[in-house]
């Protein structure tokens, strides 16, 4: 209850600068929702590289995740296929405001950064930030080590945790990376002591490799909720997936789909 009750502090705050980029944005000559009616297609962006959300199998190049999921149910209210559009964190913004897809499905965090240039619907999810180091680490022992001097804190290019932790690191490196899983690759050899991740994506490498291990903060550090992004101006494409993020809620298919992805936890009213 007491991250519930942090995470809607945090999204009431948000919400107004989530209006203001509303308000400066010129309405759309014809809403979304037709265009994406007529095509039959709904352009749904991606991180392909984000477990237990979007994770596209290296191997079987097959995609996996809640909202991969949720977007098939989308595709079906609407009546349309889904074309998934592989983006980044990194790439979020410009992906959306420049028309490469419809909407942005990846447990996107709400920041006020992010809330300037995009339209978010109500958050679906929330959580907090984990730490991931190696089981032979000496130095990383609990979430208190991590900032000290000496340390190497890796983090993903675009996301939250990059802002985040440029904030709040007072001792500790901070090594920004924009390639896929190189932060991960960078613990993993030791170069650095850890990476930063948030619930979905630490539980789904922690069951995936043997070498890594979680280490958590002692208590809420910072909860970020999670929604769907995109282009400001079109109200009622923005009204439409509203009504979807609130119908799967009360129908039960947002938390059936956490459920089958283990994040039944991080689920947000």
């Amino acid at each position: 209850m007491r991250i519930l009750v942090l995470f809607w502090r945090f999204a009431m705050l948000v919400g107004g600068l989530t209006v203001a980029a509303q308000g400066s944005s010129a309405d759309l000559a014809t809403s979304r929702i037709d265009r994406v009616r007529e095509t039959g297609v709904l352009r749904v962006c991606i991180w392909p590289d984000y477990y237990s959300i979007t994770y596209r199998n290296p191997k079987t190049q097959l995609l996996s995740g809640i909202d991969i999921d949720l977007a098939g149910e989308l595709g079906r209210d609407l009546g349309v296929a889904v074309q998934f559009v592989d983006s980044s964190f990194a790439r979020l913004i410009d992906d959306v405001t420049q028309d490469r897809c419809d909407l942005a499905m990846f447990a996107v965090g709400i920041t006020p950064a992010r809330a300037e240039k995009l339209r978010f619907t109500r958050p679906y999810l929330a959580s907090d930030i984990y730490a991931i180091t190696t089981r032979s680490n000496r130095r990383i022992q609990d979430w208190d080590q991590i900032d000290r001097s000496g340390s190497v804190v890796a983090v993903a290019k675009g996301t939250l945790h990059e802002s985040i932790m440029k904030g709040k690191l007072k001792a500790a490196k901070l090594l920004v990376l924009d390639t896929p899983f190189a932060r991960e690759q960078e613990v993993q050899s030791g170069r650095a002591d850890v990476f930063l991740t948030d619930y979905p994506y630490s539980q789904r490498f922690l069951a995936s490799t043997d070498w890594a291990r979680l280490v958590s903060p002692p208590g809420t550090y910072h909860i970020t909720p999670y929604a769907y992004a995109m282009q400001p101006g079109d109200e009622a494409w923005a009204a439409r997936i509203e009504r979807f993020v609130s119908d799967i809620k009360h129908d039960g298919r947002l938390l059936a789909a956490a459920r089958r992805h283990k994040l039944e936890t991080i689920v947000s009213p």
